[in-house]
């Protein structure tokens, strides 16, 4: 399992604990408002979508000022001092320089998205995440990309949690992200990315996904979504990189939890169930 924090509150992901939500909707690339936002220096929009879903459930806050037209090293660091809430963050960075720059700004132990098992990649970013003492998001691919077999993203995923340890970072400290493909394209992906969950957490490895590729080019992507993560969820999944304000996600997470025993009591699911039933009301 694996612990990251704020100053004000400690998420772990895994060892048994309810499914951590770590919300996506800070990220320019679908968000036409954030990134207009971003490249005028404002900030707010950043506070908005962070609180807003907190607010929903998210549990932990990506952060990525990832645009082409923009400088990302003077963003990121910004962005993150600007998040405006008291839950962990994610560091989502696409250049080296960003991500060095947000943890020094970063309080607390964060995560950082991503890294993959290309070679280059491991040596420039591992001694990063050890020198902030921060935990990592390993994606199982590497340069020849992702596998479409198990075993090969295995084998990428074991090259990760490698790398992490020579480079004195605990496996405790590193979550693996399988990736899910397009089913769309390739019929059996979904199949592929579950086995591989469940493998993973045979040995107790700490994993997170963005399930939504899951549906790309497909229509009523949402519905697809939430079936594919409450699949996720049996197979061992531990974190969900998703959107918490979309209703269907959120219950269907709740749902999966109360269903494989990551629910003592049905707390969080009844808690849940009371806070529909007075927006019903009102």
């Amino acid at each position: 399992m694996t612990t990251i924090s704020s100053p004000q509150q400690a998420v772990t992901i895994g060892g048994g604990g309810p499914t951590v939500i770590i919300g996506e909707r800070i990220n320019p690339t679908n968000n036409k408002r954030l990134a207009a936002a971003l490249l005028a220096g404002d900030f707010s929009v950043v506070t908005e979508e962070a609180q807003r879903q907190v607010a929903a459930g998210a549990h932990v806050i990506d952060v990525n000022c990832g645009l082409a037209s923009a400088n990302e090293v003077e963003l990121l660091p910004q962005a993150i001092l600007n998040a405006g809430v008291e839950t962990p963050l994610s560091i989502d960075f696409s250049d080296p320089r960003a991500l060095e720059a947000a943890l020094k700004v970063c309080p607390g132990k964060p995560l950082v998205n991503s890294v993959s098992a290309e070679d280059d990649v491991l040596a420039e970013i591992l001694p990063l995440v050890k020198q902030a003492g921060a935990a990592v998001v390993g994606l199982t691919m590497d340069a020849s990309g992702i596998a479409r077999d198990v075993d090969g993203r295995l084998r990428a995923a074991d090259k990760i949690l490698n790398a992490a340890a020579a480079a004195g970072i605990s496996k405790d400290d590193v979550v693996i992200d399988p990736l899910a493909m397009a089913v769309s394209t390739e019929g059996d992906a979904a199949l592929v990315t579950l086995e591989c969950l469940r493998r993973l957490s045979a040995m107790g490895v700490a994993t997170t996904l963005g399930a939504s590729n899951i549906s790309f080019g497909l229509p009523d992507r949402r519905s697809i979504n939430a079936v594919f993560l409450a699949q996720t969820i049996a197979a061992g999944l531990t974190s969900a990189i998703t959107d918490p304000t979309v209703p269907d996600i959120y219950k269907s997470i709740v749902i999966a939890d109360l269903l494989v025993n990551r629910d003592e009591f049905a707390a969080n699911y009844l808690s849940y169930y009371r806070r529909m039933q007075r927006a019903a009301k009102q």
